[in-house]
């Protein structure tokens, strides 16, 4: 054979090899073993402790006009002015959750803190201790800010209007905390004092009376008036951790 005739042979052959080394770099590469991940566990705060049982008010006493009843698994004001309390002691250093939803567009009721001594009328719990404000719309009473939900009743400014109206669930977490007292409304903070500052004079006979308070005490829930019915659905409580 002649020596052209050996290159014309080669180029095909080496085009050839080429062709199947190209092949074999463009194997997809061996599949890497799957790792395993292990979905996250969602934390479940255990410490809250509930102190209605959905089913009746075992734990809780009435005092003042009205009474509060339980109606498909909740809480139900009727009548007032009278406070609804739970009769476990006083309470401290803890936070509070409580879910609770109007029955018309607006209406009046409170979480009331810190009252020194178990009570035995309605006004005791309004002057010796706090009242964490339900009321969206103080105005409709010709009364101002300090009178909102998530404030300490007639004491303190809201630093947030984040209450929901009529038929919507709210909630306010309450952390009392020694001489301070914080309070969020559906996660959003309206209220943070400590004893000892400043509180605007009182402008109605019928708000509460100045003063300090206990760090510890009793608390309950109101049922204001015959026209102002509220309904609560949990109240938990928590130990602070610190």
């Amino acid at each position: 054979m002649k020596k052209s005739g050996i290159v014309l042979m080669l180029v095909p052959c080496a085009f050839i090899l080429a062709l199947l080394i190209g092949v074999t770099s463009c194997k997809p590469a061996a599949k890497q073993e799957a790792s395993t991940v292990t979905p996250q566990k969602v934390a479940v705060d255990t410490n809250w402790k509930a102190l209605f049982n959905g089913v009746d008010l075992t734990g809780w006493k009435h005092v003042g006009p009205g009474q509060m009843i339980v109606e498909d698994g909740l809480i139900k004001t009727q009548g007032g002015m009278g406070l609804l309390y739970w009769t476990g002691g006083k309470i401290a250093n803890c936070k509070l959750h409580v879910e609770w939803q109007m029955q018309k567009e607006n209406s009046n009721s409170g979480i009331f803190i810190k009252i020194p001594d178990i009570p035995v009328e309605e006004w005791m719990p309004v002057n010796r201790g706090y009242e964490c404000q339900i009321d969206n719309k103080p105005e409709l009473s010709k009364e101002d800010d300090y009178h909102y939900t998530g404030t300490l009743y007639s004491l303190t400014k809201p630093l947030a209007k984040p209450g929901r109206p009529g038929k919507e669930w709210n909630t306010t977490e309450i952390t009392i905390d020694g001489p301070r007292v914080i309070v969020f409304v559906n996660g959003v903070k309206v209220t943070d004092f400590r004893e000892g500052d400043p509180v605007p004079e009182k402008k109605f006979d019928f708000e509460p009376e100045r003063g300090p308070r206990p760090d510890s005490g009793y608390f309950g829930l109101q049922n204001h008036g015959k026209d102002d019915v509220v309904y609560f659905r949990k109240v938990e409580m928590k130990p602070l951790v610190k």
